[in-house]
């Protein structure tokens, strides 16, 4: 096996931080808006989800140029990996123009048909209205990162992260309850800190970039206009990409919207479960990201017979970390609630959800590892087929006990567990080799 533990440990606890310290962002929001009112913190959980849909389809471009960046780099074709950067940059900034114009226009109107509640659509549609400014920063942190990723050298994330969070978090706190001389902005406040805490976090990529960084050796920052042809090769990976987040997102989103129309309390609690599930997730999410690109090196190395001994071994060892935390937080559910909330009646009715959730990820870790690893192979649009029927399955159990049984919240929170059941298919494709003469 060309990665020993340690190799794969050095290469995820970078990710593993710079997630953390992202999560700390939502974390960070969520608490803050407890603070402020059940309506706020509902809202900016279905505005927030809004944006996230949006904003994968970016992300997701950027997962396909990582993919690529990747094989280059197993290939130590180091020279190809600029023209990928610079010109999925270029096409992220080109398409997050695009999607600001088009979120500004639709989405309150879009939002005004999928939210039933006056108070909570008034304040989500406040929240996006300044969150979408993130579009142009985000997107381009997404290149970055997807750079730093497939290269293998990913302490740099831990740093920018870092910096992002500290900036939310003085922000959130200035515009939120209008303190230092600003004025109490509420929900707004929180989207523009989002916002701003993300152009930061990529004038720190530039400048770390251009100042430590060989930037030379793979021929960053050399845009010499648009290349169709390696443009139309990027897409040819990442479109598919797109498309699954894109699908899973709005899965997600549908089923904050089914929450929604339970009541106002059933969502309050979804957006802390959904907070609380998001930070655990951020430890399978560093796994299964760098198992992508790990993948992507092996079969560019002329490896690939090693890649589902590399999956059991990415699996095990986010078992090593998500497992603790899942039973600490199963069996002390009071302790962690009350960081995103004081309000008790609030905590006791978000016990059972919590509990409910926590369990999917004794799945979880699987499901997504290998479905990244297929995203890793180069052939993102089995990977794509997989996500979107596991997305249709996950919203029909979501409509049929939401809208059909009117079930309670902690029922409804079991559609994880059929989502992560479903994705597991991942693994019959990896075992199938149909990936081996894939060709990038």
């Amino acid at each position: 096996m060309p990665f020993s533990d340690r190799q794969i440990l050095k290469i995820t606890f970078p990710v593993l931080l710079s997630l953390l310290m992202e999560q700390l962002i939502g974390l960070t929001d969520t608490a803050y808006l407890g603070r402020v009112g059940e309506t706020e913190l509902g809202a900016a959980a279905l505005a927030g989800i809004f944006y996230l849909v949006i904003f994968m389809l970016g992300f997701g471009f950027s997962i396909g140029a990582q993919v690529l960046m990747a094989r280059r780099n197993g290939e130590k074709d180091y020279r190809g990996i600029g023209p990928i950067f610079t010109q999925g940059m270029g096409f992220l900034l080109l398409l997050a123009a695009l999607l600001f114009a088009a979120s500004r226009l639709w989405a309150p109107r879009l939002l005004r048909l999928l939210i039933e509640s006056d108070q909570v659509y008034a304040a989500a549609v406040s929240y996006l209205n300044w969150r979408v400014y993130g579009f142009f920063f985000s997107f381009a942190a997404a290149m970055f990162r997807a750079f730093y990723v497939a290269t293998t050298r990913t302490r740099i994330l831990t740093s920018n992260s870092v910096v992002m969070v500290l900036t939310n978090v003085v922000l959130n706190y200035m515009l939120i309850f209008g303190k230092c001389g600003f004025p109490a902005l509420g929900i707004a406040g929180a989207a523009i800190a989002s916002a701003l805490s993300e152009g930061v976090s990529v004038l720190f990529f530039v400048l770390y970039t251009r100042l430590r960084t060989d930037h030379r050796r793979y021929g960053l920052f050399r845009w010499q206009g648009l290349d169709f042809p390696l443009l139309g090769r990027i897409l040819g990976v990442s479109v598919w990409i797109m498309a699954q987040e894109g699908f899973a997102f709005f899965a997600w989103l549908f089923f904050f919207v089914a929450i929604e129309h339970l009541g106002e309390r059933p969502l309050a609690v979804s957006n802390i479960v959904r907070s609380v599930s998001s930070f655990i997730f951020m430890f399978v999410n560093a796994f299964a990201s760098t198992a992508s690109s790990l993948v992507s090196n092996l079969i560019g190395a002329g490896q690939g017979s090693n890649v589902l001994a590399l999956c059991r071994r990415m699996i095990r060892l986010c078992y090593l970390f998500v497992l603790p935390i899942v039973v600490l937080a199963f069996l002390f559910p009071e302790p962690v609630l009350r960081i995103y909330t004081d309000n008790t009646e609030l905590i006791a009715a978000s016990v059972a959800s919590l509990r409910v959730m926590l369990t999917s990820f004794i799945i979880c870790g699987p499901a997504i590892i290998y479905q990244f690893s297929v995203s890793g192979t180069g052939d993102t649009r089995a990977a794509m087929i997989i996500v979107t029927l596991t997305a249709a399955v996950y919203m029909a159990y979501t409509c049929l006990l939401a809208f059909g049984f009117r079930a309670g919240v902690a029922l409804c929170w079991s559609a994880d567990h059929v989502y992560y059941l479903v994705l597991l298919s991942s693994y019959l494709y990896l075992r199938s080799g149909r990936w081996v003469r894939k060709a990038i």
